[in-house]
């Protein structure tokens, strides 16, 4: 039954089409993809589609051994992401369809967050609801001027669930309160205010702004990278005193390579860029 419901796209006649495309650059000499979404005819809003090619994208980079980091990106200027797709939510007529569309843009949620190297948002225009919890699942976020927050699914009579559970973590449980109890929107400048976002510059110098960061990431250790968001992923899911008592297995294992040799040596000569 759950099924019959899980695709009504007909009425949208996108069926099929590429909503999500990856592109490879090397930064620092390093491999990194820029994961483009394209439906800025609906401003970016997720639906069904989208959401399957989002899953199948960041399961493919999960298997890529040489990925450093990833970029999340956006078409057009009005949004990054605009929230799911009111139209297709409109049209369930059980509680079992929508309780199945929202599972699998959790699972999408859930292979950001999964991935083994750092995913950075780059976020200009409105970005809401679903779109907001997309941005709160990848590691770093970095929004122009022009960009605009706010989770308003409350506005329609829903409640914000899934990856809103991060919001609290994020920004406080306060402030996180506010925004999914009202619905309102706030500008760039207060969501860094709030720590939601970790920069804001203005339009022509985002991409500027991205690249300089995914740099930084690049010229760190891969293998301590990696080690870095595993332990990220599971601090999330204990208490401190558990997280800090498991964190030192992982630190003795980075020396079962040779990267900590390699990179303090060149700390140690000077050779060291920062």
């Amino acid at each position: 039954m759950t099924g019959a419901f899980w695709l009504p796209l007909a009425f949208e006649g996108e069926a099929h089409l590429k909503f999500v495309s990856v592109n490879y650059e090397q930064v620092e000499g390093a491999v990194v993809a820029r994961v483009t979404i394209d439906r800025r005819h609906k401003l970016n809003a997720m639906n069904s589609e989208m959401v399957t090619q989002l899953i199948e994208t960041f399961d493919s980079l999960n298997g890529e051994p040489d990925l450093r980091a990833v970029v999340l990106d956006a078409a057009g200027e009005k949004a990054w992401i605009g929230g799911a797709d009111v139209r297709e939510m409109g049209a369930f007529v059980s509680s079992a369809a929508a309780a199945a569309f929202i599972g699998r843009l959790h699972a999408a949620m859930l292979s950001v967050r999964n991935l083994p190297v750092p995913v950075v948002a780059k976020i200009d225009g409105f970005c809401l609801g679903g779109g907001m919890e997309l941005a709160a699942a990848c590691d770093l976020r970095i929004a122009s001027t022009a960009a605009r927050f706010g989770m308003p699914e409350v506005r329609v009579g829903l409640p914000s669930v899934i990856e809103a559970s991060l919001l609290p973590g994020l920004m406080g449980r306060g402030r996180a309160a506010r925004l999914i109890y009202t619905g309102e929107v706030i500008d760039a400048a207060q969501a860094e205010a709030w720590g939601f976002v970790e920069e804001v510059v203005s339009r022509p110098d985002l991409d500027t702004a991205v690249e300089r960061l995914i740099g930084s990431i690049c010229k760190a250790g891969p293998r301590a990278i990696r080690a870095q968001k595993k332990l990220m992923r599971h601090w999330e899911t204990v208490d401190p005193d558990t997280a800090a008592e498991d964190s030192i297995e992982v630190f003795g294992a980075a020396y079962e390579s040779d990267e900590p040799a390699k990179l303090l040596g060149q700390v140690f000569s000077g050779h060291r860029e920062d």
